[in-house]
């Protein structure tokens, strides 16, 4: 059913909830000091209330990444996932959750038992899915970031990828829409390799697939700031975080009205998107039913 087009709809993408890293920033101990994430519940508590408020409701909430601060192995990651479970089971149940994982819920250079873990509590760290003729990939990039410890895992990741592009093509969907923690780039598709994209080469390669795939946005999180640019029709989005800023945003999500021909977005401080709601503009997008 979901295969075919019925008209506009929309999403909703958060990105870095990451409880414990607003005290670990602030006291300047990335490593040890996120043994408080109370500013954080509230802000995820936040975004929920949003949410749930919204009308029409929106077709799914994606969390981009970084759910967590804890990496694994370490103390307070446990408590860190249950106090999230704890505020994301009060998402409306017709508003189904997809999670992306992010380098702190797997690890910068994640292992065969970290990805293991990660499955167990959040579901799979890759998959696909359709809504209303639209077709959905969420990658884990961190096997394109270091795969190092795990190389057989990216292999598999990148034959089934193809798989599902084929698939895609076969189908005639509607657009094609990539999540995934790291941003190939933030800026510029040349921009130099740093923590926050992927190392050229690796994101060359996966630029021309995905614009030879016709894919029309990747969505992603990590850089706590909002950013993004395009590659030959392919639009990177960058979206900051529900939980600690790095920049000069607020703590927020973005709203993406996706439509016959395009896709729109536009990001809300929690703020705003509680108190207003989404706007006017946007609302007659999802109006006109194709």
């Amino acid at each position: 059913d979901e295969y075919q087009w019925k008209g506009p709809f929309y999403f909703i993408q958060g990105a870095d909830p990451q409880f414990g890293l607003m005290k670990a920033w602030a006291i300047g101990d990335i490593n040890n000091g996120d043994d408080e994430w109370g500013e954080e519940i509230k802000l995820a508590e936040q975004a929920v209330q949003a949410i749930n408020k919204l009308n029409p409701k929106p077709k799914f909430f994606v969390l981009c990444g970084d759910l967590i601060h804890g990496m694994p192995g370490t103390q307070w990651r446990k408590d860190q996932e249950q106090d999230l479970k704890n505020v994301l089971k009060n998402t409306d149940q017709d508003i189904p959750l997809v999670f992306v994982s992010g380098n702190h819920d797997i690890g910068n250079t994640p292992t065969r038992e970290t990805i293991d873990n990660y499955c167990k509590n959040w579901g799979d760290d890759y998959f696909s899915f359709w809504v209303g003729g639209v077709f959905f990939l969420v990658l884990n990039s961190q096997l394109y970031f270091d795969s190092s410890k795990c190389p057989e895992l990216k292999q598999v990741q990148d034959v089934w990828l193809n798989e599902q592009l084929a698939v895609a093509e076969k189908h005639k969907c509607k657009h094609i829409i990539v999540f995934q923690h790291i941003p190939l780039f933030l800026r510029k598709p040349d921009e130099d390799h740093d923590y926050f994209n992927l190392e050229k080469s690796v994101r060359r390669e996966i630029m021309e697939k995905f614009h030879k795939a016709g894919i029309k946005a990747v969505f992603s999180g990590h850089y706590h700031r909002n950013a993004g640019g395009s590659y030959r029709g392919l639009e990177m989005v960058v979206s900051s975080a529900i939980g600690c800023q790095l920049g000069e945003d607020t703590h927020g999500l973005r709203v993406v009205v996706v439509t016959d021909g395009k896709i729109v977005h536009r990001y809300y401080s929690l703020n705003e998107l509680s108190s207003q709601g989404i706007e006017k503009e946007l609302l007659d997008m999802l109006a006109k039913q194709n």
